[in-house]
């Protein structure tokens, strides 16, 4: 049977991720990590095995007593699946990017993306000239795990984490909506999208650029909200959610 994400892509919003570009870098990359998903299935394999391969360093070399052998198993494996991971962010990125810049975006604001702490070249080499240091660390400082998705605002390169809440929600918009474009472009399907309180912090223009932007774009789309009024203008069917029922509005 192939694997779901072959033919079925899922990308979302919800208001835990208004912080996204302020908090740790590890949301980032979770974040990054899924629009990579949504265009290379096989990421998350490569993900999987670089996590499982690192955890196991990270244990051995919390013992006294190292064996040699096993950790170059295991940094080969990192080097490996690590590489492939990293690349296919790079990848995604750079063909994000062209896509944020290659139209008008209209009422949405261009991003550009770029990935700090690349991993380095000949990782296993340098993951074993590092074991005393990891050792002592606890971690990795080497690989993936460290790298972070750095986004700036348009074409003033101001960083996302100085714009206001309203600016970094356009980009985040602006962010999934032009990989939902790539995916459909690149699987020829619309990924579905989740958009839970999407329209809480955008102003009366950019929610309307937002709900002409998905009707033009078709595919299935879901919205959620508190409050009524803010989807004034949006196409589809509407549900309500009251007293544990959902009826039709």
């Amino acid at each position: 049977m192939a694997p779901l994400g072959e033919w079925l892509s899922v990308l979302w919003l919800t208001p835990a991720m208004d912080r996204l570009f302020q908090e740790s870098a590890g949301g980032r990359r979770r974040f990054l990590d899924r629009l990579v998903l949504a265009l290379e299935p096989g990421h998350a394999v490569h993900s999987a095995r670089y996590e499982a391969a690192m955890r196991a360093r990270n244990k051995l070399l919390a013992d006294e007593r190292w064996d040699e052998a096993w950790l170059d198993s295991l940094e080969a494996l990192m080097e490996e699946h690590g590489v492939a991971v990293s690349l296919g962010r790079i990848r995604t990125i750079k063909r994000l990017t062209e896509a944020l810049w290659s139209e008008e975006t209209g009422s949405f604001p261009r991003a550009r993306l770029y990935l700090d702490n690349v991993t380095p070249d000949m990782l296993q080499t340098r993951l074993r000239a590092s074991r005393k240091v990891h050792a002592a660390a606890g971690r990795a400082t080497h690989g993936p795990n460290n790298e972070d998705l750095r986004v700036t605002f348009g074409d003033t390169d101001r960083p996302a984490s100085q714009c206001s809440t309203g600016e970094q929600k356009a980009l985040l918009l602006s962010i999934v909506l032009a990989q939902a474009d790539l995916v459909a472009d690149r699987a020829g399907r619309r990924p579905i999208l989740l958009l839970d309180e999407v329209a809480a912090h955008l102003d009366a223009r950019r929610r309307a650029a937002l709900f002409g932007r998905l009707e033009a774009g078709g595919g299935q789309v879901w919205m959620t909200g508190t409050e009524a009024a803010l989807f004034e203008g949006a196409v589809g069917d509407r549900f309500e959610v009251s007293e544990g029922r959902i009826v039709r509005a």
